[in-house]
């Protein structure tokens, strides 16, 4: 293979070339950061390279693989999203008001670490993982391999440019409002949100958060959570999903005011004409999100307020997350124990839709990821009216808790990816694997490269 298929061969294609010994744990690995300093200084996906840190976990790795010890991802290199800790390096967030240096590693990354993985460094995030563009007053922003003059979105967008420009093997993201989804739809890559608690998490965002990753495919992902969780999500991938009822549906949760631009619409028509070409029942039908969009918002924002706090130097937080902390600061504690209470009896009434149906099916975006800036010095309200709009369609399933994900199945006339989301019932990330494969195989969406990173 050359150099940048091996680069694009993915978590899965990687473990399996190192384990048959085609190739090694450090040539993949200086390849990589080979590949970092080429292309990163104009993406800006990494917010720290560990190079000689990696390279001793490569030659640890190959001579496991020499004693015939090896676990399952030996070797494999992988990036972590800088919101997670990783034992030595400052957790950032985005920000400058962090004043320490965590003594060990975060409970997934030690999992990671046991299953072998090569950790590359730690990618850019936006402050507080706040906003759903992976921009920063002290990192500046990460673009998006696709299109630089966009950003690769938020707030795991340093782990979606990494992977998307061949600049690691997979990435560690996490997810409070679509963080994992919006950059897997902006830069082309398959994006779970597990089910809520299904990987070590810290608390983040009144429960919003979970953790997952960033990959090129979906047995990628399937790997890694077995890895970090114990899953047996790799039988999953692997198997097929049989006929299942596909709900289909545009309709914008209740209080967005916002339009679903055609490119988004016509993705989401045309992965409904190529699942019906693959057997399944299709038909549209709406899930009723009643109106829990304003729960889902005072969640948000009173964790944006409770993290801006905390911060060691919160004077040192810029003037956007000073914002949205200031908007936070203003519910009323009443407003957000309700949000918290209402969240049952929301998920029992979206999850009636699934009397109807195996999974939900909606656009992951409603347009095109923001040019670089585009949100900059905009009134903190204005901002967070733009980002709504934006990831309009994500939020509410982090208020309830079921698992879902962006899959790259259909592309824009120009060739810029275009997500669809698929939504699966509580705790069923197996259907949504085992019917993301087949899209996969469908679509051939892994053969897919930014032109500035081929």
């Amino acid at each position: 293979m050359s150099g940048a298929d091996l680069a694009f061969a993915g978590l899965a294609g990687a473990a399996d070339r190192i384990r048959a010994k085609e190739v090694s744990s450090r040539d993949l690995t200086e390849l990589y950061l080979e590949r970092i300093a080429r292309l990163d200084p104009v993406l800006r996906a990494y917010r720290v390279v560990l190079a000689e840190e990696a390279l001793a976990a490569a030659d640890a790795a190959d001579a496991r693989t020499a004693a015939g010890d090896a676990p399952p991802l030996n070797g494999v290199p992988i990036a972590i999203k800088d919101d997670t800790d990783v034992a030595g390096q400052v957790t950032m967030r985005g920000s400058l008001a962090h004043d320490d240096r965590p003594a060990g590693d975060a409970e997934v990354v030690r999992r990671l670490r046991a299953a072998g993985c090569v950790i590359l460094g730690k990618t850019h995030v936006p402050e507080l993982e706040a906003m759903c563009a992976t921009e920063s007053l002290a990192f500046g922003a990460t673009r998006n391999p696709w299109d630089p003059a966009r950003t690769s979105g938020g707030s795991s967008g340093g782990s979606g440019a990494a992977v998307a420009a061949g600049l690691a093997a997979a990435a560690l993201g996490t997810d409070g409002a679509g963080s994992i989804r919006i950059p897997a739809a902006a830069c082309g890559l398959f994006g779970l949100k597990p089910q809520r608690d299904r990987l070590p998490m810290r608390e983040g965002w009144n429960g919003l958060s979970v953790t997952g990753c960033l990959t090129r495919g979906v047995l990628d992902t399937a790997l890694f959570g077995d890895a970090a969780a114990g899953t047996d999500w790799a039988a999953a991938a692997r198997r097929s999903p049989g006929r299942l009822r596909i709900a289909v549906s545009t309709k914008l949760p209740r209080g967005v005011f916002v339009t679903v631009e055609e490119e988004q619409r016509a993705a989401v028509r045309a992965l409904a004409e190529r699942l019906r070409g693959l057997g399944h029942d299709v038909a549209e039908r709406d899930p009723d999100y009643g109106n829990a969009g304003v729960r889902v918002l005072a969640r948000y924002l009173h964790g944006v307020r409770t993290e801006a706090d905390a911060m060691p130097h919160p004077e040192r937080l810029s003037r956007k997350t000073r914002g949205l902390a200031s908007l936070g600061a203003k519910l009323p504690a009443a407003l957000v124990r309700r949000a918290l209470a209402a969240e049952e009896a929301d998920r029992a009434r979206t999850d009636a839709i699934f009397e109807h149906a195996d999974v939900v099916m909606t656009p992951t975006l409603t347009r095109r990821p923001p040019l670089v800036g585009e949100w900059d010095d905009l009134p903190a309200p204005v901002m967070l009216n733009g980002m709504m709009g934006f990831v309009a369609f994500l939020g509410y399933w982090n208020h309830t808790g079921q698992p879902a994900a962006s899959v790259p199945c259909e592309v824009a006339p120009d060739g810029f990816p275009v997500g669809v989301q698929l939504v699966g019932r509580p705790g069923d990330e197996a259907t949504l694997l085992s019917l993301a494969a087949q899209l996969e195989a469908d679509s051939g969406w892994t053969a897919r490269r930014p032109p500035l990173a081929a």
